[in-house]
């Protein structure tokens, strides 16, 4: 899933404070589960903006509004009828949601309440951790399932790297070797000799390097 953290409270507060009509609007699929956009952050962060204005004895209109998705038309659509009420959207989906908002109602100002990390797993409460960087060209079934893209700090393909120690990454002792990990993962597989076959020089046109991507599927077009 995408991972989102929120914005510090004092960078929300500046960039809507030139707005008088407020709507706070939520997401509840990535942002929700990573606890960082869904109903429940929404009614904190819009009771904090109630809390911090009145406070400066001014006075907001400050609305809420949580959304199945904010990545699809189907679901912003359901405030093209209140939109022209608000003079800007807090949005707290993730830099998708944002920006599909954003292009969706073009005169009304859609301003990022969280910042997008990466996709992740969830590992425990409160512990999210990269697992994929989209890079357009999978490489796990030969790597034990276990992504050196997203895991390994340089993004070796034939690794380790020789900076390693005790089976830790040289950016920091509590950060996994990714290669280690690949390498226990084939030793239990049973599959060391994959281990053995260099990987060819991998093709990045898939990946960033590339533009901005699209994936279009013919079979599901309407």
């Amino acid at each position: 899933m995408i991972i989102a953290e929120k914005k510090p409270i004092e960078e929300i507060i500046r960039e809507v404070e030139a707005y008088d009509r407020i709507l706070v609007l939520g997401c509840n699929e990535c942002v929700t589960v990573c606890e960082a956009g869904g109903k429940k952050e929404v009614e904190v962060l819009a009771s904090v903006l109630r809390m911090n204005f009145m406070a400066q004895d001014r006075e907001k209109t400050i609305d809420e509004r949580t959304l199945e998705r904010q990545c699809d038309h189907e679901y912003l659509e359901e405030i093209r009828d209140v939109i022209d009420q608000y003079d800007a959207v807090i949005s707290l989906a993730c830099g998708v949601g944002v920006q599909f908002a954003a292009e969706k109602y073009m005169t009304t100002p859609v301003l990022p309440g969280v910042n997008t990390v990466c996709l992740g797993a969830n590992e425990d409460r409160g512990l999210w951790t990269e697992r994929c960087q989209a890079c357009g060209s999978c490489v796990l079934a030969r790597t034990g399932g276990i992504c050196p893209v997203s895991r390994c700090a340089k993004r070796v393909l034939n690794g380790p790297c020789g900076g390693s120690t005790n089976g830790k990454c040289e950016i920091s002792k509590d950060t996994d070797c990714a290669w280690q990990l690949i390498i226990d993962r084939l030793k239990a597989l049973g599959k060391m000799d994959d281990y053995e076959i260099v990987a060819p020089v991998k093709d990045w046109s898939t990946d960033r390097a590339g533009g901005p991507r699209t994936v279009t599927r013919e079979d599901v077009k309407i």
